[in-house]
């Protein structure tokens, strides 16, 4: 048996049968609103807003949380959950926006395209979308075919829109591995009018790994950063690092965390330093002064938790700039109900 298992493997691998692999480099997915909106040229300041949006999947109990076994959505609730988001989105008004876990042609979400619901529903005029996890078929748990990644909406055109790999576990077998999420950095650049550009990165780094590849993906989002940075150019970066703070007071146990062994939440003990060299090359929306280093303090800002009915426990979610705050970031906790993850909200100001 585990001969014909290796085989199967090595098929998979050589044939790519069911189309889950990238290139190290490619072109992000574009996309253009039907109507468009004017925007302001050249503005002195964006406002900007980073969330997971969890495929619209709400507060619905899937199998992965724990707390329940569901896999797919019908296309109503996809819909109505998605346009629960929209009207957040429209309420807060942002310029930029940069989203996690949207699906763009995947079974669990009646294959809406998340994307485009989003884009013409609210006032940005474009987006780029870049797939973390896509195949024609996922053969476990009912899953079927999905396409879910990262996107940036904007206002303004853009001038490029890059999907850079990230290093990919070694964790997993040879077949998990094929199926499995394959993480990556949005890099894209936005003419903003009269002479003004910014750099918008967006990534999601991995949540499971046991062999330092979450760690390794950080680091090269990072250096991602800096190259721009030594350019000289506007940057706004934006993910779910999947990580906590420097200073964390509550780095385990978590009321969440009971789980199978597969999807159990992280012990962060060892991770306190590993967005150390972030915080010091740039500018966070949540400075670690206000984030402060007591519970009472932290949770002000916590942005995740996979229980509805408890409290958001941990902050996984950033946005870091080379720019000025024209003042400090917040963090939507009134969203619990929408997402598993809360949304963190910054305005900058462009010189």
């Amino acid at each position: 048996m585990k001969k014909y298992a290796f085989l199967i493997c090595l098929f998979l691998l050589a044939c790519d049968f069911f189309n889950t692999e990238f290139e190290d480099s490619e072109d992000a997915v574009l996309y253009e609103a039907g109507s468009k909106t004017a925007a302001t040229q050249g503005p002195a300041a964006l406002k900007v807003m980073n969330w997971n949006v969890k495929f619209g999947g709400a507060r619905i109990d899937f199998f992965f949380d724990c707390h329940g076994d569901r896999v797919l959505m019908s296309e109503s609730e996809v819909i109505e959950n998605t346009d629960n988001i929209i009207d957040r989105i429209n309420l807060e008004n942002p310029d930029i926006l940069i989203v996690q876990e949207i699906d763009t042609n995947s079974k669990r979400t009646a294959y809406v395209d998340q994307v485009e619901q989003i884009l013409n529903n609210t006032q940005f005029n474009y987006a780029a979308y870049a797939s973390q996890w896509k195949a024609d078929y996922i053969p476990s748990d009912g899953i079927g075919r999905v396409n879910s990644g990262n996107a940036v909406f904007s206002r303004w055109p853009f001038l490029s829109a890059e999907r850079i790999q990230l290093p990919l576990r070694t964790d997993q077998s040879s077949l998990d591995l094929y199926f499995y999420l394959k993480r990556n950095i949005l890099k894209t650049k936005i003419d903003l009018g009269a002479g003004k550009n910014v750099y918008v990165v967006a990534s999601h780094t991995s949540a499971y790994s046991t062999d330092g590849t979450k760690k390794n993906q950080i680091d090269i989002f990072k250096d991602e950063l800096d190259k721009i940075n030594n350019l000289s150019e506007n940057l706004i970066a934006a993910a779910d690092l999947n990580t906590i703070p420097p200073g964390s007071a509550k780095l385990s146990d978590f009321p969440d965390s009971v789980c199978t062994e597969e999807f159990l939440a992280d012990d962060y003990t060892d991770e306190v330093k590993w967005l150390d060299d972030l915080y010091a090359a740039y500018t966070p929306a949540i400075s670690l002064t206000d984030y402060g280093t007591t519970e009472l303090q932290n949770q002000s800002y916590y942005t995740h938790t996979t229980d509805k009915n408890g409290f958001w426990n941990r902050k996984l979610d950033y946005i870091f700039t080379n720019m000025t705050l024209s003042g400090p970031g917040s963090v939507l906790q009134d969203t619990m109900s929408l997402s598993d993850h809360a949304p963190v909200m910054v305005t900058i100001t462009v010189p």
